[in-house]
């Protein structure tokens, strides 16, 4: 299953459409492209709606918000859901902040998300209306284990089953959940979160495999998560010893572009629950 989603992005070469912010725009960009897909950076309230009318998904991340284009995600959002694509919300650091807080329950409300990305925290502010996000980081006390995972895969479930999206809270492990099924995956290395932007990374690449496998949104979600987990591996193991972060940013990119469907399908480590 995984692989035949994985080689839909590549055959169909989904355009998505990204309101992302500026630290990682770049690299979400290639990041999309690395993947087989096609990246359009635009966030102006003149062009969102025509942009989102020539594309096939859209990807909201609200890494630096700001007011100018908090109306053009709104915009955005709404036209993708007219026209059928699939929305990916990626709530960064909700919770720091009022007014990110604000712009996240106000963007819930106006527009249909298929999928929700984020940490913990992120997914646990606004499953409650309130959090302790640090940052862009999830709060330590949040972070998932194997002694609270069923209690997480509960409320991921819930959470999926209140908002109508599937709920993807990335961290040590991974939980990708509809109302009825979990996965958890195994996949990564800790290193990635020494790389900004490798979270809005997952996003843009989660929005081009649930734009090029629409039937499977699920799965698309689970395959996306671990192709970026897999590759989080490999890139580590090239790492030489004069090697950091800014070369394992770029090796991540390197493995996305050189994944295919049987690594991915051998490699991937999750369980159903």
């Amino acid at each position: 299953m995984l692989k035949n989603i994985m080689d839909s992005v590549r055959e169909k070469s989904p355009i998505v459409h990204n309101i992302t912010n500026y630290v990682t725009a770049n690299d979400c960009a290639n990041i999309l492209l690395a993947c087989g897909a096609s990246p359009i950076m635009a966030d102006d309230l003149e062009e969102v709606e025509e942009i989102t009318t020539i594309c096939h998904g859209l990807n909201i991340n609200l890494g630096t918000l700001n007011c100018r284009t908090v109306e053009s995600m709104l915009l955005a959002g709404k036209k993708a859901n007219q026209l059928g694509h699939p929305v990916v919300l990626d709530p960064v650091g909700v919770g720091a902040s009022v007014f990110r807080t604000k712009t996240a329950f106000c963007l819930l409300e106006e527009i249909q998300f298929d999928v929700i990305r984020g940490n913990i925290s992120e997914i646990k502010t606004l499953a409650n209306g309130k959090g302790t996000t640090k940052g862009v980081d999830a709060d330590i006390e949040d972070v998932i284990t194997e002694d609270n995972l069923m209690q997480t895969v509960t409320f991921a479930k819930e959470f999926s089953k209140k908002c109508g999206a599937i709920i993807a809270i990335t961290g040590a492990i991974d939980i990708v959940a509809d109302s009825e099924k979990a996965y958890c995956i195994y996949n990564g290395h800790q290193m990635m979160s020494s790389v900004t932007g490798t979270g809005c990374q997952l996003s843009a690449i989660t929005a081009a495999y649930v734009t090029a496998n629409p039937k499977n949104k699920l799965e698309a979600v689970v395959a996306a998560i671990c192709s970026m987990g897999i590759c989080g591996e490999i890139a580590y193991n090239r790492l030489s010893s004069m090697d950091g972060n800014a070369s394992y940013r770029n090796y991540i990119i390197d493995a996305i572009y050189h994944l295919d469907g049987e690594i991915l399908q051998n490699r991937a480590n999750y369980r159903i629950l």
